[in-house]
């Protein structure tokens, strides 16, 4: 049975404080009501990683990590200090590091290696632009995203990959693919899967990120192939965080 998942991206947002009054809100509305079949996950920035503890509860990922295992590379995360704080997962390939920061499939496949070395669980991000899918290219697109970053890895090491499909228009837009888009990409990433892994494919949570709110989330959800979300902005907020959660 696959894993039911809610993850929030904080992406560059809060302070110290703000970020720990968040995660203990979102504590609280978990045990006012027991939600056992959801794993909730936070992505905070990397200076709170010290001070948010993974729980049963809430799990810690990382937003990203370094493509190469140590080194004279200033400024960067290796995936093994990740995991000395406590890290369950990571996000890797999400669109705003291809887009900003020119991260490769290449060095996607190598972030996702080092993290399954080290016992971290990839939360690995796919997605096409808006002119990619108008133009009719968003199956082909995600396809050679998929398959670059199952390069090289047994289907015994993939049970620990998490997907999100993020469609790149709906992220922050406030667009959001509706419910037939979504599953119809998250049965074709299924189906790519199933390529490599066989009936193991149906062992791997596949996420939708792109605005997902709590007025959509159960729609979404509802889906067949639809395994839970990757929030953004919903996620900075704990009663609309807890409200995606209750979707389920």
């Amino acid at each position: 049975m696959r894993e039911k998942i809610v993850a929030g991206n904080w992406k560059m947002n809060m302070n110290r404080e703000d970020g720990l009054s968040l995660v203990s809100e979102i504590q609280k509305g978990l045990q006012r009501e027991t939600k056992a079949d959801v794993k909730v996950i936070v992505a905070p920035p990397y200076p709170f990683l010290g001070v948010i503890d993974s729980s049963n509860q809430v799990k810690l990922s990382a937003q990203n990590c370094h493509q190469e295992e140590s080194g004279a590379y200033t400024g960067e995360v290796a995936t093994s200090m990740l995991k000395s704080f406590g890290c369950d997962y990571c996000i890797v390939g999400h669109s705003e590091r291809r887009q900003y920061f020119g991260e490769t499939d290449r060095y996607i496949n190598h972030k996702i290696e080092l993290l399954l070395k080290y016992g971290v669980k990839p939360i690995y991000c796919c997605g096409e632009l808006l002119e990619e899918r108008e133009s009719g290219k968003h199956f082909e697109v995600v396809e050679t995203q998929i398959q670059s970053a199952l390069q090289g890895f047994k289907k015994e090491e993939l049970l620990n990959l998490v997907v999100a499909y993020e469609p790149v228009w709906a992220i922050g837009t406030g667009k959001t693919a509706s419910p037939e888009q979504a599953q119809e990409m998250h049965a074709f990433i299924r189906e790519k899967l199933a390529q490599v892994m066989g009936e193991d494919a149906e062992r791997v949570s596949i996420l939708y990120g792109g605005s997902v709110k709590p007025n959509n989330a159960n729609e979404l959800f509802s889906q067949k192939d639809i395994d839970g979300g990757l929030i953004g902005g919903a996620s900075l907020n704990a009663t609309d965080f807890l409200a995606i959660i209750d979707s389920f």
